[in-house]
């Protein structure tokens, strides 16, 4: 037995990675296979850098054949695979796995049809936000969903993360203005998934796939309607002294039947770094801001701006601009949009929270956030949607300071836990992923973990598609009853009838 050699575990690891890669470039041109360190580096984390990992290998099909064959072999092989967009997602749901297959879909760019009559828009996943947007405004329409990220997201990301922005308080979030997809399933099957058309009268598996965190599958087609531009569209600025009256100003707004196009809010620390960041034209002797934007007709607008300004007016406001241009009013939102990069000015680490509550908890919370940032000695800027009452607070923090990430984790942990005991969920728009990921029991109990993953189950019984997402434990399917997929009808023969 001396004479007889264990074989390398890293070596067997490296043959294991040759091997795959082998067969990826059997499906794909040599230069969409990367395994070179250097290379997988770009691919390490995504826009939640605490966390880093070098993927196994990175794929980057481009049409929906090779995607349905990378996964059939990945399912037969039992190989794990992380779905990735552009990588600009806050809860680590792209993060690598260092044995599993980084699937990137930046090739998958093109516009595949823009129907003006129908008003709708079918785009590959990885078309960002705005493309959108930029592709249809000369026709006089628009994209509502903006999230800050719009640059650069791609609208694929969108429907993994059923993401919002500044105007999803009255145009919806991406659910709300998604009509059709194209999966692949992790045994290589292509459905189709509503279309062009309103509704189904079947299983909402549209809605099933949207906001599931590549845990289902892998998305190569995206149709979503388009609105026409509303006749008219202005801005106000409001300020307060105190960031619990500008939380009380949201509540009446809304109570009052006024639902504005936007509305966001940001703290003293966030204003600041948004002026100085784009010059916006924001007061600086505030100690929060509202943005509140009306839209439509030219008389409704004007209308309710008087509404608007004489509720903020009731509960504190001591600033008011109202935008006098379009250029004007795309400033104001400038500096909204570029307020997380600011705050990169500030700090050098800060954590992006997302935390959704109900718009009357505003005051309570935003109170209690102060405290944390006392206790835990780390500064927080506030920047959210205040009118559908998603938080987005940024921890400040220095990674190079040993014990820094760790209170920051902390603190964020303690804002979410907040989130749900005043009656709110644990994200808005970002996602679980992994940020979240031992949360969950928070907010949900053993037995509804159970029952969402058995809807994973149904989609992928060997949990190959992003395992270590979203679930704090995964139980084996056998364990669970199975959900089954077929033909796009979803079938539940382990519970009873009644």
């Amino acid at each position: 037995m001396s004479g007889l050699r264990m074989p390398d575990p890293e070596a067997r690891v490296m043959a294991r990675r040759t091997e795959i890669a082998a067969v990826l470039r059997t499906i794909l041109p040599s230069e969409s296979v990367v395994t070179a360190a250097e290379s997988l580096r770009v691919y390490e984390s995504d826009g939640l850098t605490a966390y880093k990992q070098l993927p196994m290998i990175v794929a980057l099909p481009e049409t929906t054949g090779q995607v349905a064959q990378i996964l059939k072999y990945c399912h037969a092989q039992g190989i794990k695979i992380v779905p990735r967009g552009a990588g600009t997602g806050l809860s680590g749901g792209a993060l690598p796995l260092a044995d599993a297959i980084t699937l990137g879909l930046a090739k998958f760019n093109r516009i595949l049809d823009i129907d003006i009559e129908n008003r709708t828009v079918t785009a590959q996943p990885g078309v960002t936000n705005l493309a959108i947007t930029n592709a249809v405004e000369d026709a006089g329409f628009y994209y509502a969903p903006d999230p800050s990220s719009q640059i650069a997201c791609t609208i694929g990301g969108n429907v993994a993360e059923n993401s919002g922005g500044v105007h999803c308080l009255k145009y919806g979030v991406t659910t709300n203005n998604l009509l059709g997809l194209e999966l692949v399933t992790m045994d290589g099957e292509v459905l189709r998934i509503g279309g062009k058309y309103l509704d189904s009268g079947s299983y909402d598996l549209l809605g099933l796939i949207t906001g599931s965190e590549g845990l289902l599958g892998v998305i190569t087609e995206v149709t979503v309607r388009i609105l026409t531009k509303p006749a008219t569209a202005r801005a106000i600025l409001l300020g307060f002294n105190s960031n619990e009256s500008a939380g009380e100003c949201v509540g009446r707004i809304i109570a009052s039947g006024i639902i504005p196009g936007g509305m966001e809010m940001m703290d003293k620390p966030a204003i600041h770094a948004a002026e100085d960041f784009a010059k916006a034209g924001y007061p600086l002797d505030v100690e929060a801001l509202l943005i509140v934007e009306l839209d439509g007709p030219e008389v409704e607008v004007d209308e309710l701006i008087e509404r608007v300004i004489s509720v903020a007016k009731n509960t504190g406001a001591v600033y008011e601009r109202i935008s006098q241009s379009e250029a004007e009013r795309l400033k104001f939102w400038a500096g909204r949009k570029s307020a997380f990069p600011a705050i990169g000015r500030l700090s050098p680490d800060y954590y992006c929270m997302d935390g959704t509550i109900p718009r009357k908890a505003l005051p309570r919370v935003l109170g209690r956030m102060r405290e944390l940032s006392e206790h835990y000695g780390l500064g927080v800027a506030n920047v959210f949607h205040a009118g559908d009452g998603n938080l987005h607070p940024l921890i400040m923090y220095d990674a190079n300071i040993p014990g820094n990430l760790e209170k920051a984790e902390s603190f964020g942990s303690d804002i979410l836990k907040l989130c749900v005991e005043v009656g709110g969920v644990l994200t808005g728009e970002h996602g679980v992923g992994l940020e979240k990921r031992d949360l969950m029991p928070v907010m949900f109990s053993d037995d509804d973990l159970k029952q969402q993953q058995r809807v994973k189950c149904a989609f992928d019984p060997d949990s190959l598609l992003n395992p270590g997402k979203v679930f704090p434990q995964l139980h084996r399917c056998a364990e669970l009853g199975r959900l089954h997929i077929h033909r796009g009808e979803v079938r539940f023969p382990d519970l009873p009838r009644f």
